[in-house]
């Protein structure tokens, strides 16, 4: 990169964002341009920080499940499983058996309704309007299925800490299995739009290349670390929730570009439903709470859990003072970390490339700020 206190007369600083569609919230990209060559970007964030972490060591621990839901909110589920996950280590209980169940169903429709979320705006973004209808036709079907459960569609608080937040309706089941026979055979009506369109071949192949060492560099998880032929995925290297009970694969690409990430995400929900419908086999009768008091208070001690969340490696840091709030709250979320590999991404493509590499990162400002 050229020396950045003086620009040469071909160079160029520009602005993409905060208001541009295209970075998906309120992101500010400073690009340095040589004609329409990227010879390096900043991103600039914060402009929807709300202070998520220091809220959570105001609140006791209960009040504050609901923040997360806050974070991603288009994984609101994933980040409520995390943070329980986190205290319920604090506290040494476990979740019940038939609680763990449902919880893998709720956060695996979380996923594709993440994945789906992605897909119709990716495209979007790259000029296909088409797949944004389709993708939010599905959406809407898992979110039907969150409002009758707990009467939330966005930012869905399903679960407590021991467990869940509420019985499963009557036809639950019947639902979640509709949902996914209906799935599957849209996916493959995606991927015929998609997969080999010309157009949209030509605007991801070799753009946002991201390789393996570059993804351990950065700390990049997730489908963008999977796509650069990493397999590693949290449900399996460290299974949470009963994960390591479930059969299911781990998707991985080759090359790391833009259209790789694109075909691991497609197969990651297919995988999904491959989970869910193992689940639904076996969801156990008993209770769907741990024996949790009703004041919180755990030990002193420190915590760290992560799951595979829809974008990556998804982290709680809790710290307890034996009160009722925790002394310290960090989240470790998977968008603010991915979002650090744009520069590497986008240096030598053109301004064009820019937008499809936002979107293939996968980011929800919420989560980038805190």
């Amino acid at each position: 990169m050229a020396d950045s206190t003086f620009l040469d007369s071909t160079e160029l600083v520009l602005n993409m964002g905060p208001q541009h569609p295209s970075t998906h919230g309120v992101l500010r990209v400073i690009l340095k341009l040589d004609g329409e060559k990227i010879l390096g970007t900043e991103c600039v964030i914060g402009y929807l920080h709300r202070g998520v972490e220091k809220i959570g060591e105001n609140r006791t621990y209960q009040m504050f499940a609901p923040y997360v839901d806050r974070t991603d909110y288009v994984a609101a589920v994933s980040n409520g499983l995390g943070y329980c996950l986190a205290v319920e280590k604090l506290l040494n209980v476990e979740a019940p058996p038939r609680a763990q169940v449902v919880r893998v169903i709720l956060t695996e429709l979380n996923r594709i309704a993440s994945h789906l979320v992605w897909l119709g705006t990716h495209c979007l973004d790259i000029g296909a309007i088409t797949p944004l209808f389709y993708t939010f036709r599905e959406r809407e079907m898992i979110m039907n299925i969150y409002e009758k459960y707990c009467g939330a569609r966005l930012t869905t608080h399903a679960f407590r800490i021991g467990g869940l937040q509420y019985e499963l309706y009557d036809g639950f089941e019947q639902d979640c299995r509709e949902f996914c026979d209906w799935f599957l055979p849209r996916v493959d009506e995606y991927e015929q739009l998609l997969t080999g369109n010309r157009i949209l071949v030509a605007r991801m192949t070799n753009v946002g290349v991201l390789n393996a060492e570059d993804c351990k560099a950065y700390g990049v998880t997730g489908p963008m670390l999977r796509a650069a032929g990493v397999k590693w995925d949290l449900r399996k290297a460290q299974p949470y929730s009963g994960y390591e009970q479930y059969d299911f694969e781990i998707p991985t690409g080759v090359n790391g570009d833009t259209y790789d990430r694109y075909l691991v995400r497609m197969e990651e929900m297919r995988q999904s439903v491959r989970i869910i419908r193992q689940a639904l086999d076996r969801i156990p009768d008993g209770p769907i709470m741990a024996k949790v008091p009703k004041v919180i208070k755990p030990p002193v001690g420190e915590v760290y859990v992560s799951i595979e969340a829809p974008k990556g490696e998804l982290g709680y840091f809790i710290v307890s003072d034996g009160s009722t709030q925790p002394y310290r709250v960090r989240i470790r979320p998977p968008s603010f970390v991915n979002l650090q590999a744009l520069d590497k991404m986008a240096r030598g493509a053109l301004v064009a490339d820019v937008v499809a590499i936002i979107g293939t990162i996968d980011i929800v400002l919420g989560e980038v700020d805190r």
